[in-house]
């Protein structure tokens, strides 16, 4: 599934940052939906529950934006916005 690969690319360039960073824990992250990305917020937490698992960011609370703009230039996209790390 789509939403899966797109989550699961997500958690690594989260957990690659927070190592970059010398995290030892993800504690959260805002992330914006786009009004055309085709993922609710249950939806996306919940794959990024899963993928998560045995990851840094295992546990992160996930906060959201979510567009309604489908002529926004990033409509079809999911961007992580912000980074919570824990030092």
């Amino acid at each position: 599934m789509h939403e899966t690969g797109l989550v699961r690319d997500m958690v690594h360039r989260i957990e690659a940052a927070a190592r970059s960073a010398g995290a030892e824990r993800v504690s959260g992250a805002r992330v914006w939906l786009g009004a055309l990305s085709h993922l609710s917020a249950a939806h996306f937490r919940e794959h990024f529950t899963a993928a998560a698992q045995g990851t840094l960011a295992e546990g992160a609370i996930l906060a959201f934006e979510v567009s309604d703009d489908a002529n926004h230039p990033e409509a079809q996209g999911v961007i992580i916005k912000s980074i919570d790390l824990e030092v």
